[in-house]
Order: C-alpha cells, then sequence, then structure tokens
C-alpha cells in the first residue's frame, strides 16, 4: 500500500504543471492567427491612398499567404473573413458619415463574405505546385465577383485602385485593372512564399527547387512585366490639344443637407464660372475651349425651371465656351442624374444620363424590408433613380469627351465604353460633398489616375466640392484644387486616340483570371478527393 502511493505520487510530480498564465498564453496563442489576419488586412488598407505607401499591399499579401498555408478551407473561410474585416471597415468608414454606422456596417459584412470566399480558396490551393498563382488568381476571381453582385455590385478596394503611385502601374494600360491587381497580389504571395522557405531553409529542412523558382518568379515576374509595359505610358498629344476648365464651385455646407440649398449650389458653380471669364478678359487665365462643372452643380431641372436656365446660360455666354452641367432631371416621369452639353448660343445641345447608380444612393434596393428597419433611410431616397443606357461622349469644341459620372469610374465597363465611344478624353464629374472631408474623395481621385493609365487618355475630375484635378494620360495630377473651396483649374491637355492593350481586349483578362482560379480550385478539390480515398483503401 506505501509503495504504491509512493509511485503514484511521484508520477503526479513528473506530469505538467498548468498555471493560469499559461492558460491565459495558449488562449493567446489560439487567437494569433486571427490578429493576424485582421491586422495583415489594416495593413492593406494603409497601402490605400491618401496614403502613397502602396507597397505595404506586398507584406499584406505575403502574412495572408503565410497564415493560411496549408489551413483546411474552413480556417481558411474564417481566417480571410477578418482580413476583409481589417481591410474593408477603415476602407469605407466614409459610408457612414452622415447616415451613421448601420448601412457602413453592412455594407462590411457583406462585402468581406468574398474575400472570406477568396479565404477558403487560398487555402485549399495553397498545397499545390505554384500556389502563389493559383492564389492570386482567385483574389482577381473575389474582385471580380464583387464587382458585379449583389445590387449591381461594388469594386470600391479593388488591388489596382491603391497603386496609383506603385512601380505596377504600367500593367493597368497592358490588361486593365484585373492584370494589375493581379501582379500585386501574385508578387504578395510569392514574397510570403520566399519567407516561408527561408525559415524552412534557416531550420535546415529540406527546400525543393521547384518551390524557390516558384516564389522567385512570383515576386519578379510582375516587377519585370511593369517594367516591360512602361511603353504604354504617355502623355504625347495625339490629336492636338484642348484647353480645359474645371469649375468646383463649393457648397452651402457639407453633408446630405447641401442639397437642401440646390439653388446656392448651382448659384457658387455659375459665380466661379462668371469670376474666371473675368479673369479670361483680363489676361489671368487661358481661353478655354469648354468647361466642365461637377455632378449635381444644377439640382434644379434647367428643362423645367425658367431661372436656373438662365444662370447656366448666363455662365456659358461669359465664358463664351460649351459647359457640361451635372443635373438632376425629371424626363417622362423619369428621375435622370444627367450630364448637359450647354451650347453659349444654342443652350442645351446634348444629355447623357448616368448608368451606373449608386444602390442606396439613387436608388433603395428592397424598399420595404429596408423602410421595415428603418424608416429614415427610405426617405433619404423617397424615390429612385433610372437608369442611361447609352454611353456619354460629347463633342465639345471638336473633342469628343467621354463623360464618366462619379460612382461609375469604379466600374471597368463604364469607363472603356467612353473610350471605344470616341472619346479623346475622359471626364469624371462627382459629388463627394455628402461624405465630407473623408477619405473618400482621394479613393475616387486614385482610381481616375488608373483609368488614365488603363486607356491612355487625360482625366479630368471636376467635383462640387474637391479634390477637384486635371489628369494626364500617365497617371500624373497636374492640377488639384482644396477641399470646400471654390476655384477653377484651367490647362491645356493632351487629346490621344489610340487605344492601350486593356481598351482593345477589354473583359478578356479578368475571364482568363477567373478560368485559371477555377481551375486551380478543381486541381485542389481533385487532389483532396484522391487523397482521401487513397487512405481509405
Amino acid at each position: 500500500m506505501t509503495a504504491t502511493a509512493t509511485s503514484v505520487g511521484e508520477s503526479d510530480r513528473t506530469q505538467p504543471q498548468t498555471t493560469p498564465a499559461s492558460r491565459a498564453v495558449a488562449r493567446l496563442l489560439r487567437l494569433l492567427p486571427a490578429a493576424v489576419a485582421a491586422l495583415s488586412g489594416v495593413l492593406l488598407y494603409v497601402s490605400f491612398p491618401p496614403r502613397t505607401l502602396w507597397w505595404l499591399a506586398l507584406p499584406a499579401f505575403a502574412a495572408l499567404g503565410l497564415l493560411l498555408g496549408g489551413r483546411g478551407w474552413k480556417a481558411g473561410l474564417g481566417l480571410g473573413y477578418l482580413f476583409g474585416l481589417g481591410f474593408l471597415l477603415p476602407l469605407l468608414v466614409w459610408t457612414g458619415v452622415e447616415v451613421g454606422p448601420g448601412p457602413w456596417l453592412a455594407l462590411v459584412a457583406i462585402e468581406a463574405l468574398f474575400v472570406a470566399a477568396v479565404g477558403a480558396g487560398v487555402a485549399a490551393v495553397s498545397k499545390l505546385p505554384g500556389w502563389p498563382v493559383w492564389a492570386a488568381a482567385l483574389w482577381t476571381a473575389g474582385e471580380a465577383a464583387r464587382a458585379r453582385a449583389p445590387f449591381e455590385g461594388f469594386p470600391w478596394g479593388k488591388i489596382a485602385f491603391g497603386q496609383a503611385d506603385g512601380v505596377f502601374l504600367p500593367l493597368a494600360a497592358l490588361g486593365g485593372t484585373p492584370v494589375l491587381g493581379f501582379a500585386v497580389v501574385l508578387c504578395g504571395f510569392g514574397l510570403g512564399e520566399a519567407v516561408r522557405l527561408a525559415v524552412r531553409a534557416r531550420r535546415g529542412d529540406e527546400v525543393r527547387r521547384g518551390a524557390a523558382a516558384v516564389a522567385l518568379l512570383g515576386m519578379a515576374v510582375p516587377v519585370v512585366a511593369a517594367v516591360a509595359a512602361r511603353p504604354l505610358v504617355s502623355d504625347k498629344a495625339e490629336d492636338g490639344t484642348a484647353t480645359v476648365a474645371v469649375i468646383q464651385g463649393n457648397v452651402p455646407r457639407a453633408g446630405l443637407g447641401f442639397n437642401a440649398q440646390r439653388r446656392a449650389v448651382l448659384d457658387y458653380h455659375a459665380r466661379e464660372t462668371l469670376r474666371l471669364a473675368a479673369d479670361v478678359e483680363a489676361g489671368k487665365a487661358a481661353r478655354p475651349d469648354f468647361v466642365l462643372w461637377p455632378e449635381n452643380s444644377s439640382d434644379i431641372d434647367p428643362f423645367a425651371n425658367a431661372d436656373a436656365r438662365a444662370i447656366i446660360d448666363r455662365a456659358a455666354k461669359a465664358i463664351g465656351a460649351p459647359i457640361s452641367v451635372g443635373g438632376v432631371v425629371d424626363r417622362d416621369g423619369k428621375l435622370l442624374n444627367e450630364q448637359i452639353l450647354w451650347d453659349p448660343d444654342k443652350g442645351p445641345v446634348d444629355t447623357y444620363d448616368k448608368r451606373q447608380i449608386q444602390p442606396f444612393g439613387e436608388y433603395l434596393p428592397l424598399r420595404s424590408l429596408i423602410g421595415a428597419i428603418n424608416e429614415t433611410w427610405t426617405t433619404m431616397v423617397s424615390r429612385d433613380f433610372s437608369r442611361g443606357t447609352e454611353p456619354g461622349v460629347f463633342t465639345m469644341a471638336g473633342t469628343k469627351v467621354g463623360l464618366v459620372t462619379c460612382y461609375e469610374a469604379a466600374f471597368d465597363w463604364a469607363v472603356r465604353s467612353e473610350v471605344t465611344d470616341g472619346a479623346r478624353m475622359i471626364s469624371v464629374p462627382s459629388n463627394n460633398a455628402t461624405f465630407d472631408r473623408s477619405e473618400m474623395t482621394y479613393q475616387q481621385l486614385a482610381m481616375s489616375r488608373i483609368r488614365a493609365v488603363e486607356h491612355s487618355r487625360t482625366v479630368t475630375v471636376p467635383v462640387t466640392s474637391g479634390v477637384s484635378a486635371i489628369i494626364m494620360p500617365d497617371g500624373r495630377v497636374t492640377r488639384k484644387t482644396g477641399m470646400f473651396v471654390a476655384d477653377s483649374l484651367v490647362q491645356e491637355v493632351p487629346l490621344r486616340s489610340s487605344e492601350t492593350p486593356a481598351t482593345r481586349v477589354g473583359i478578356a483578362p479578368e475571364i482568363a483570371l477567373v478560368l485559371l482560379a477555377a481551375g486551380g480550385i478543381g486541381w485542389a478539390v481533385g487532389a483532396g478527393v484522391r487523397g482521401r480515398r487513397a487512405r481509405t483503401v
């Protein structure tokens, strides 16, 4: 009996003792992957404008690749969702500036689901040879899905839109935003694989040459391709030049309430145009060939209101040039967000109706359901806008100007259609007054810089309250305003007619990358099934 008791006591003393501190450390270690996923997403957000830290996208994806490597799809789903939250919560905080956190959080929760699906896919393909290629294609496929669903899609936050200042920018001219984004993500995943293999080598583990080659090529090929694509980027005039004037009239106040003083907004833009006309007459400014006003610069319908028509007409006659006016028009029972070409002698001669209208801003999906949740949201969008159906290319003083209204700049097809329809330059009239001094205006300006390179066109960005800008076809911003100031920008800009490879091939690179992603998933699923069968034999 004594001997037995002694042996049991000695056995107890040989067992590892768990203390509260060690249990806490164990819990923290279990939470570490989740924290890394979320923080990596935040790092990706920091790479976006208004910051110029584009290169931080690479370590963000390197960390995500290391985190998901070798895990099951369920873990990939959860960690991918946390990565998406870390990225999109701060990136899209501007969506709740005036309406509160509810819509912002709901939008992020939905959009992060796409990132979660990509995370599950990356985890699945991480066991395949050349996994960075499959994984980068999966990210592109996720962006393609986000750009189309739900409610016509929401492409905000595409990786390409964070690269306006980066070395990969010329790839936009080669294959558009899908190729540019794919290259950045591939380089990041290649970096992660290189780090993983370096750690293995340091521990004395075997590193296969093929895996090392894939890691190095994943980092090198995107950079080499970007350098090779540099000749596609040019700011040289091909069809002469035009002197453009961009008008920023400012608004009486920021936020949703700006629209309560619609007459004041119109007056402000007319007044700034008259001031510019006086400067032209005094020889202080060059005479513009045409003038570009922002979206919502006349929310009073000039076709139905004689006073609004008279104000615009006076401004056009004073400057002696056609004006593209952003108006809200009620025509045949349809409410339209419209650009109106206003000739100084003939008045309104052409129109373009916005085609990609903004859900929950210009129309309200699921109106009855939304009203049951919060009636205030339905009153904010009391009447839905209708969609235009045709591309908008105005002939202004002999120059074909493509119109891409605000939200449309985020959609590849909406910009390309204007160029293929003959536009020699692009204008992106916008209204950012709703979003106060948030980062939204800088994120949208970066999109326009990408579009300039993608299609090799000068891009102007007239905004009600800033930041308005003139962008060269090589993506450089040569003129810009401050925020919430009245100002005008006048510059001679190059006109171009040649089409970049991105313009010519259109959606083809995106389709190819989606098919590549599908092939990777198919391979991973097939390999998993064969592995399970082999274990059961």
